[in-house]
């Protein structure tokens, strides 16, 4: 591991403990890496115990194959009074040639917390270099944009008069799920939602599929060790080879019976034929009022994610 206080890198092996049903590293175990790796920059940077916050824009854009050196990159390119945003990005390359290709980049949120378990302040993060100050007025954009995609997150209505896809895995969280903090690991919660919108985007398409994008991933509650944990994932919309799912986490106090959402987030997965290349799934035509506007939702969260990437960015987008 090669670090310093505002930059990190972990450096290992894929293993085939990591390997997903279509012989490469499934993203869940990808967005794993990614939230440890951010955790462990955040921490060094604030010196205190820290919780993701949010998790955006995430691209596969190649898969990690076992046996693979990989790098995991993080780097912090902005500060708010007690939040650190870093960019993360997973590199790959065979080890004998030692040539690493970009797999995978996302940007996350961390927060510090303090000893009564509120957020406490961090140093400021002072940029340095051109590239610095360019990643950190990107970040500031990217706050603006969160908010319009958390708005649209919040103002859908998700109930059981549904005829779409769903999907529902229902488990205890474990005491090999904790983190340094005593809760569930976000990584591993972003696994479990990788696992629940993979069941059903093939449940759907009867393909393998892949996932090629996750964002607006938001973290309300933590989750504690013994709670019952449910991970519903909703077909919204689909493209010619793609599938947009909303995974919603709700976890259960079996003692009191008390039930909270803990994290919500969109994925977007593609089928893939034998050759592995993408292949046409078919369409889902909501008939009822909520799946209606959830499909026009899916739709306005691919224009805001545009706005991120430009207007060639969505084109292929809406297409695929």
């Amino acid at each position: 591991m090669a670090t310093s206080a505002a930059n990190l890198t972990l450096r290992f092996l894929a293993a085939p403990t990591d390997v997903s049903f279509g012989g490469t590293v499934h993203g869940g175990k990808i967005l794993e890496w990614i939230d440890k790796a951010g955790y462990a920059c955040a921490v060094g940077w604030s010196g205190s115990y820290c919780v993701t916050a949010y998790i955006g824009n995430v691209r596969f854009t190649r898969p990690v194959q076992i046996g693979q050196l990989v790098e995991v990159q993080a780097r912090l390119i902005y500060t708010g009074r007690s939040s650190m945003h870093i960019l993360l990005t997973v590199q790959s390359a065979d080890p004998k040639a030692g040539v690493f290709v970009e797999t995978t980049q996302c940007l996350s949120v961390f927060v510090a917390v303090g000893a009564d378990g509120r957020p406490s302040e961090v140093n400021r993060w002072e940029p340095r270099t051109d590239e610095d100050r360019s990643l950190e007025q990107d970040a500031i954009r990217r706050i603006y944009l969160r908010q319009e995609i958390q708005d649209e997150m919040a103002s859908q209505t998700f109930s059981s008069a549904t005829q779409a896809r769903e999907v529902a895995l229902r488990f205890l969280a474990a005491p090999t799920d904790v983190n340094w903090g005593g809760k569930v690991h976000g990584g591993t919660v972003m696994r479990w939602i990788d696992e629940a919108a993979y069941v059903c985007a093939v449940s759907w398409s009867g393909q393998y599929c892949v996932a090629v994008y996750a964002g607006g991933v938001r973290f309300y509650q933590p989750i504690l060790i013994g709670n019952l944990v449910e991970v519903q994932a909703r077909l919204l919309y689909t493209g010619r080879t793609s599938m947009h799912l909303a995974v919603h986490v709700r976890s259960d106090d079996l003692k009191t019976a008390q039930s909270i959402l803990t994290t919500e987030c969109l994925l977007v997965f593609v089928a893939l034929d034998e050759r592995r290349c993408p292949t046409p799934v078919r369409c889902w035509q909501p008939t009822s009022p909520e799946d209606r506007a959830l499909e026009q939702h899916a739709i306005r969260l691919m224009k805001l994610r545009g706005q991120r990437s430009g207007p060639e960015s969505q084109k292929q987008q809406l297409r695929t």
